[in-house]
């Protein structure tokens, strides 16, 4: 007897059979739609942003002034009590000296030498009364000569001497303070020094020493 193959059973391997081919349209679907849109050719543009630059500034790094410590703080005073009561040391002087035994003392130093100070004279600029050139200046100018040197250069001109005048009116450590060499600064200082007296200047009624000046003039005639 022939067994008849029912619809139900045609059904079941045919179905199989379009699941597959489905399954594989699918996949060549799938293939196509990925291919068309890597083939199509459009081109994605990164946009670059550009970066902002931040400057930075240079911080100058302050010195730090280190100031000296404060001086130390004065100590407190501490208060002393004046209570307390010292206690008398009895000292037995009688068996530590001996009145009898006759005491060493150093002879005294020598007194020192005296020496003779001799004040040296004060020498006056201006006095009450100041010297006077006995005879005048004419007689003194009449005693000097002329020196044979400056004749033959022809020097002429004016000679300052300064000196002192003491207590007794004699002329002292006489200087030239403006020459005309040729002879004539030496022949001055002799003129004075020789012939040269004075009344002595006076302070306080009191003849004292006195600095003078006195020109000599050496003119060729």
């Amino acid at each position: 007897m022939a067994l008849r193959k029912t619809p139900n059973a045609d059904l079941k391997r045919t179905y199989g059979f379009f699941v597959q081919v489905g399954m594989i349209i699918s996949l060549l679907l799938l293939i196509v739609a990925f291919t068309t849109n890597i083939q199509r050719g459009d081109t994605m543009e990164i946009e670059q942003i550009e970066q902002e630059v931040v400057q930075m500034d240079e911080i100058l790094q302050t010195e730090q002034i280190q100031k000296p410590p404060p001086p130390p703080r004065p100590p407190v005073p501490v208060e002393v009590p004046n209570d307390e009561i010292l206690e008398d040391e009895d000292l037995d002087l009688d068996s530590m000296l001996d009145f009898d035994t006759p005491i060493n003392v150093p002879p005294p130093p020598p007194p020192p030498d005296e020496e003779e100070e001799f004040d040296e004279p004060e020498i006056f600029e201006i006095v009450e009364q100041m010297p006077e050139l006995i005879g005048g200046i004419g007689a003194l100018q009449a005693k000097a000569r002329y020196p044979e040197i400056a004749r033959k250069a022809n020097v002429e001109g004016r000679v300052i001497v300064r000196f002192v005048v003491d207590e007794n009116g004699n002329v002292t450590d006489p200087t030239i303070l403006r020459g005309i060499g040729g002879g004539c600064d030496i022949e001055a200082i002799r003129v004075i020094t020789e012939h040269a007296k004075f009344i002595p200047g006076r302070q306080r009624g009191r003849a004292v020493p006195v600095k003078y000046t006195l020109p000599i003039v050496f003119k060729l005639r």
